[in-house]
């Protein structure tokens, strides 16, 4: 039987052909496609193929991690092909976060034949292992030939590349693709033979999919059953289930557990099923008593550590016996602690713990303090009126539609979001970038998270939405909905917090990096709606009730000085009233 999805007008065609064949029996239904001629191959077969859908993207930098999105969204492989030269070196950021981050990309860059190597050729740099340690593989294919063996050779390093992709944990693979003129599917009758033996559907059976699950190392059967035992819920590559949260809700239960959750571990938004959950640690823990009342005897680490520095340092200070469980295989131990560290899912791994009575008065003083810490908190940010960046985060958390897709961007935002996104049971889904921690891409890869699903956000820095300002070009091939909160503090707030900051003579130049940009005309440029959010009941309105399609963005204008001084003593009012 002939597999209709096959392009034999020339050799070039049919290699193209084959391998988007494969990549769609791999689990490939995704592709971004970054504008080129050597990469003529890839984007007509891309383009051609049934089903995938094939996205055109203008600036190869945004169109990375546009793909990073769809894969984050999806958790399926996703395609990404750009010509030779420095449009490959574009991937690289978005490679480096993909890989950090356990993302599955298949990244395909088109080449020069190798006589056209190493000799001034226009558009030709060495692409060989070009993203170096931040991919799981990295092949150079030949140049194509219309030979049943270079065909099997090709779909072998195809599959290859797909099972790659997933282990040994999921992240991008690199395949550079020489091909020799002509580019376009020009018919040069040379593919007959090869059509001829090409034993149709035969030739892609069997090809090793699906792709197996990684066997679980390591238990818990370690963990102690005392008293004084948290659960630190930071980001994972592989997010829990509505099943697993259930699971760990009667855990925690059963051994008096407090469950310290990050906002970007999807805890938060499951409150319900988890009433030992805490979420304001941070403050918690800036009170010097409680930081000592609470010290830890182990901690079980699910994905990996939140971003409070405070948190981090109240468990290098008392340095517990950790359980780190994770479904990647990278070292998620940033804090070097007396570490074990479990491969799998919560699921697969909560069966070996040891029974325990529950530790009640530990766990009582966690939700004490929690409690006094929520509704301190709650009460500075009701009243207020004036543009403090918390409120956005805040308010978000509270008034967005249940199971609403959130994309926090780096430095403040996703700051915020811990320190003051409250427990609820709202469900909201977190999206971010914290593999390499980021401001890079954030527009684009909030864009890939919101195509083709239900209507999401993105809070978002000033900085930030400059940084990736060239992802506005990908709106008119965006199929969804995506509301940009913008908070606009004209520069760098996180630095507001660090000690550089204490330097005036360069502080703000080279650091605070004002900017006076105006955002409602770079917009319209793009034919973006923008609005000006003037009250934080407009706010509230606005994203109470999202739209169904498009992009629109609404600026929070805000004072970073002012509302790094109103954070700082925000901190210290509710921490020392604990």
């Amino acid at each position: 039987m002939a597999v209709p999805n096959l392009d034999f007008r020339n050799t070039n065609s049919l290699w193209g052909s084959v391998l988007v064949e494969v990549l769609f029996r791999g689990g490939v239904r995704q592709a971004v496609v970054a504008p080129g001629s050597r990469s003529a191959p890839l984007a007509f077969a891309l383009a051609r193929h049934p089903g995938i859908e094939a996205i055109p993207a203008l600036d190869e930098r945004s169109a990375a991690f546009f793909a990073l999105g769809l894969a984050k969204q999806s958790g399926a492989p996703v395609a990404l092909a750009c010509t030779s030269g420095t449009a490959t070196a574009n991937f690289l950021p978005a490679v480096v976060e993909a890989w950090h981050s356990g993302v599955p990309l298949i990244v395909l860059t088109a080449d020069r034949p190798p006589e056209l190597q190493g000799c001034s050729s226009p558009q030709t740099i060495d692409q060989r292992k070009l993203y170096g340690t931040h991919v799981n593989l990295f092949q150079e294919l030949p140049v194509p030939a219309a030979t049943l063996s270079a065909l099997r050779a090709l779909r072998q390093a195809v599959v290859r590349a797909v099972r790659a992709s997933h282990r040994p944990s999921r992240g991008p693979v690199h395949l550079n693709l020489p091909f020799r003129d002509p580019l376009p599917p020009i018919a040069d009758g040379r593919t007959g033979t090869v059509r001829r033996r090409l034993q149709g559907e035969r030739f892609f059976a069997g090809l090793g999919f699906p792709l197996a699950a990684a066997p679980v190392r390591g238990d818990l059967s370690g963990l102690p059953g005392g008293r004084r035992v948290v659960v630190v819920a930071g980001p994972d590559d592989a997010p829990l289930s509505s099943g697993e949260f259930a699971l760990l809700g009667d855990t925690a239960r059963a051994h008096g557990w407090p469950v310290l959750a990050d906002a970007l571990s999807g805890l938060r938004g499951h409150a319900d099923q988890l009433p030992g959950l805490v979420a304001h640690y941070d403050t918690i823990l800036r009170n010097p008593r409680l930081a000592r009342q609470l010290a830890p005897e182990a901690v079980l680490c699910l994905g990996g550590w939140p971003t409070s520095k405070v948190l981090r340092a109240w468990l290098q200070e008392h340095a517990p016996a950790v359980w780190l469980v994770s479904t990647s295989g990278h070292n998620r131990d940033a804090l070097k602690l007396a570490t074990t560290q479990v491969r799998g899912r919560l699921g697969q791994v909560v069966k070996s713990l040891a029974p325990a009575a529950a530790g009640a008065a530990y766990l009582d003083r966690w939700t004490q303090a929690e409690q006094r810490a929520s509704a301190r908190i709650d009460t500075v940010l009701r009243r207020g009126t004036e543009g403090f960046e918390p409120r956005a985060a805040w308010r978000l958390a509270q008034h967005l539609p249940a199971g609403t897709p959130v994309f926090l961007a780096s430095s403040m935002p996703v700051r915020d979001a811990e320190y003051f996104w409250p427990a609820n049971d709202r469900g909201l889904v977190p999206y971010y970038n914290r593999g390499a921690n980021g401001i890079d891409g954030t527009l684009s890869t909030a864009l890939g998270v919101a195509h083709g699903g239900r209507p999401a956000v993105l809070l978002t820095g000033d900085l930030a939405f400059l940084h990736d300002s060239n992802g506005l070009l990908l709106r008119p091939k965006f199929r969804g909905s995506l509301t940009i909160v913008l908070v606009n503090n004209h520069g760098g707030g996180i630095f507001e917090h660090l000690p550089v900051a204490q330097f005036p003579e360069a502080f703000e130049e080279f650091f605070a990096t004002p900017q006076q940009a105006d955002f409602g005309r770079l917009c319209a440029a793009h034919g973006v709606p923008h609005t000006v959010v003037r009250s934080w009941s407009a706010f509230t309105r606005l994203v109470a009730r999202l739209p169904r399609r498009g992009l629109r963005v609404l600026e929070l204008r805000t004072d970073r000085r002012r509302d790094a001084a109103a954070r700082k003593a925000l901190f210290a009012s509710v921490s020392a009233g604990l």
